[in-house]
Formats: C-alpha cells, sequence, structure tokens
C-alpha cells in the first residue's frame, strides 16, 4: 500500500471526543471517527490555506460544486451537483435537521428504520415531531426493511429520515430495495430525507445507490445530505451538503438552514471538501480495502475465539453491528451492563446498542476504523472479558447455592457469594480478604446479567 494505515497516532490528550471523554488505558472503539491521519492532499491543501494566516468569512466559489459534480459523476453516476442544487452547510446533522423543519409542521410524524443513527432522535425531536419507529426485520445476523410494516407506518407518516448506508446495522441498500421504499412514500405522500454520509465506505459486491439516481419522481419527492466528512475523517471540520433537484424544495431548504443559523460554512470546510473529492480518491480506496481486511478481522477472530456473538454482514461503514443475546438468558438492560463491564472491567468502550432504539437490546458497536493492531487489542479485550463472564462455575452466587462466584477465577473456597442476601462473611469471592462491592475490588454494584 502506498499509504501506511498501521501507524498509530495518540489522540490522547487532543480534545478528542473519542479518546479524552474515556479514562486513560480504556480503549475507545465507539464515536464513528477513524484514528487515521487525513489524506495528504488534505493536509497539504489545509496548510496552504493556513499559511495565509487570515480565515475571515468565506464565498463558495464555482469549484466547490464542480468537484463534487466530478467525483459523484464518475464514481456513483450521479451528476447535477450544482450551484442550483446544492447548499452547503455545516454538518449532516444540521442539514437533515433543517430538512425535517422545512418539510414538516409540529406534530408530524417521521418515520425511521429502527436501529438508527441516535442523532436522528433528537432532530425530530427538536422540530417537534413525532418519532415513528419502524423496526427493521432481523434473522440470521442479516437485517432487511419490514415492508408490510413501512406501508402501514407510511400512511400516518409525513417524512421518512433514511440512512443510506445504514449506521449501525452497515446495509447498503440495493437499487430495488430503495426503489421499494420510493414508491411505498410517493403512494403516502411522505417526503424522504436520505442521510448519505457514509456512502463512500462500502466493500466488494456492495455498490452505493445515492437516492439521486432513482427515478424523477422518487428524485423530486427527497432531499440527500452528503459529506467527505466520515470517509475522508475530517469530521471536526464541518461541512456538509444538501441536495434538492426540485426548485421549490431547494428554496425550502436555504430558508429552513438560515432559520436554523448553519448557512455560513467554514473556511477550512471548503479546502477540505475541494481537496477530499479532487485529489484523495487514491488515499480512499487504499483506506477501504484496509478497512475491508480489518472487518475480515473481526470475522475471524469472533469465529474462532467467541463463536455464540454474532456479526452482521458489513456491506457499509466502518461500524460492526455485533449481537450478544445468544449468550445471556437476561435480556432486558443487557447492552446497558455489558457496556458497562466492559468499559471499566475490560478497558474497551463500545457504542451500547439500546442508544439506536429498543430493537438495539443485545447488540453493541464496534469501530473498526483503527490499525490493526490496535482492533486486535481491542477484541482481546472483549474476548477475554466475555470469557470471564460465560467461564463455567461450580455454582453461581445468582442461581441459588453452590460453591465459588459466579465473578470470581478459582475462589471456590468460599461457600458464600458476597452479593446474596443475608450472607454476613468476612472474605469475597475474590479472595482478597475485602467485599466485592466495596471500591477497588474489582467489580461494581450493577452486575452484568449471568449466563
Amino acid at each position: 500500500m502506498k499509504y501506511n494505515f498501521d501507524e498509530i497516532v495518540s489522540r490522547w490528550g487532543t480534545e478528542s471526543v473519542k479518546w479524552d471523554m474515556c479514562e486513560r488505558g480504556v480503549l475507545p472503539m465507539w464515536v464513528a471517527d477513524m484514528d487515521f491521519k487525513a489524506a495528504p492532499a488534505i493536509l497539504e491543501a489545509l496548510q496552504e490555506r493556513l499559511d495565509h494566516g487570515i480565515f475571515g468569512y468565506e464565498l463558495v466559489p464555482d469549484d466547490y460544486f464542480a468537484v463534487q459534480d466530478e467525483w459523484f459523476s464518475s464514481r456513483h453516476g450521479w451528476s447535477g451537483l450544482t450551484r442550483e442544487t446544492v447548499i452547503p452547510t455545516t454538518g449532516v446533522i444540521a442539514a437533515y435537521s433543517a430538512a425535517i423543519k422545512a418539510m414538516t409542521v409540529p406534530g408530524d410524524k417521521v418515520i425511521v428504520f429502527t436501529p438508527c443513527y441516535n442523532a436522528f432522535f433528537p432532530a425530530i425531536r427538536n422540530n417537534k415531531c413525532v418519532q415513528l419507529d419502524c423496526p427493521l426485520h432481523y434473522e440470521g445476523g442479516i437485517w432487511t426493511i419490514d415492508w408490510e410494516d413501512f406501508e402501514k407506518k407510511a400512511a400516518d407518516a409525513r417524512v421518512l429520515l433514511f440512512c443510506n448506508p445504514h449506521n449501525p446495522v452497515g446495509r447498503v441498500w440495493t437499487r430495488s430495495e430503495l426503489e421499494r421504499v420510493g414508491e411505498i412514500c410517493l403512494r403516502n405522500n411522505v417526503f424522504v430525507i436520505s442521510d448519505e454520509i457514509h456512502c463512500e465506505l462500502t466493500y466488494p459486491g456492495h455498490d452505493y445507490t445515492p437516492w439521486a439516481t432513482l427515478p424523477e419522481d422518487m428524485v423530486l419527492n427527497s432531499v440527500t445530505c452528503m459529506s467527505p466528512t466520515k470517509p475522508f475523517n475530517i469530521a471536526g471540520i464541518q461541512i456538509a451538503n444538501i441536495y434538492a433537484a426540485d426548485a421549490a424544495v431547494y428554496r425550502k431548504m436555504d430558508r429552513a438552514i438560515n432559520d436554523n443559523e448553519c448557512c455560513d460554512v467554514n473556511v477550512f470546510g471548503v479546502t477540505a471538501l475541494k481537496a477530499a473529492y479532487g485529489a484523495s480518491g487514491e488515499w480512499l480506496d487504499e483506506l477501504r480495502a484496509y478497512l475491508y481486511e480489518n472487518a475480515r478481522t473481526v470475522y475471524c477472530f469472533l469465529e474462532d475465539e467467541l463463536p455464540q456473538v454474532v456479526a452482521s454482514p458489513l456491506e457499509g461503514t466502518y461500524l460492526m453491528w455485533l449481537d450478544f443475546s445468544n449468550l445471556f438468558q437476561v435480556k432486558e438492560g443487557l447492552s446497558d451492563a455489558l457496556g458497562e463491564f466492559l468499559e471499566h472491567d475490560c478497558g474497551l468502550k463500545l457504542s451500547v446498542g439500546t442508544i439506536y432504539g429498543l430493537v438495539g437490546e443485545g447488540f453493541m458497536r464496534l469501530n473498526i476504523a483503527c490499525p490493526r493492531s490496535v482492533l486486535l487489542e481491542g477484541l482481546q479485550r472483549l474476548v477475554a472479558g466475555i470469557r470471564f463472564l460465560m467461564k463455567p462455575r461450580g455454582g453461581c452466587c445468582h442461581g441459588g447455592g453452590g460453591h465459588g462466584c459466579c465473578h470470581g477465577e478459582g475462589h471456590g473456597e468460599h461457600g458464600e457469594c458476597c452479593h446474596g442476601e443475608g450472607h454476613e462473611h468476612g472474605e469475597c469471592c475474590h479472595g482478597n480478604g475485602e467485599c466485592c462491592e466495596k471500591e477497588g475490588s474489582g467489580s461494581r454494584k450493577t452486575q452484568t446479567p449471568e449466563n
């Protein structure tokens, strides 16, 4: 490879949300940004802009639109991205929030396919709309749209807030699936807002289909929100676009981003976008190949070490959706308890499945956009933690009787567990002479569900 994605760059102490919101020693594999340096062409362009030394208000030049049109036309068969169809804004969240404002009135219902990106929920709520969950169908690790449920709910909705590719389940929707969604929305007068921020991150056999390449009536009944920030790891630079093919819709979007005060773009965002789409294609192609091998690493590691955990096939994004529900009898609260255990006892922070909707119970989201050595360290921590929880014991203190504590390893000399009610004993099942309810003893009052 020309580019070194194995390089480890410390992000501690850089005010990184992903890293500095965790305690030192915890490996963060949660927030959706990458632990790779941005493409060299982007760094060079930003340095040149920085060297100028003056950072006043920024006009958006014609080549900002031209470079996007060339990129999407050559790579995805989508043309027509011009000043008359594309509205720059500060980010994709701002974009779809403005779109909801533009296309609804308070009390309107907005459909989301859950589990879905958690920032969808406040965008709906803050626009005084009603969230209408349409849970995806899950079977054998595969997620699909429940068409009957969607058709039923579309009859009572005004907007579909859509994710293509889908975060967190990693689906890259096929053209036939998109067209069926579009037909149902047209039939029920449901406007489509398509978040396509992950569109460049797809893998062999799964091609991204822009919503804007569907039949014209579906395109006119939609807007697309897109940005180079996810695929080129420049999320902190804050730049995105809204594509609206219909002139009347365009005017509504323009009004909404002005109403939401998100119409002025970052001076570095314009520079970074042009360098990303204009000169970083080779870097992106190598990144995708590296991420694909990272995903294969996860599949192989889990198959060998923890086959009970089901990883949904990763068609797009760098976010793997892991199903832990087969490991535990307890279901309610599993994701929260497991997330807490992994972070505080194993030094691994994943995203808890339930933040993406109730259907995410029993799931965790794993960010694989990191050097492979870091990924392997995270997987080792994950497997060690799960094996610890699943270790056969001579009787679980939560199961009524038996010797040995369900949390300890080799501490079978204690006949009772310090977690049991009415068990007054001087030693803990961890064998250190202190009860594990006490601080610093290696466990917590909130226990992870037992198998």
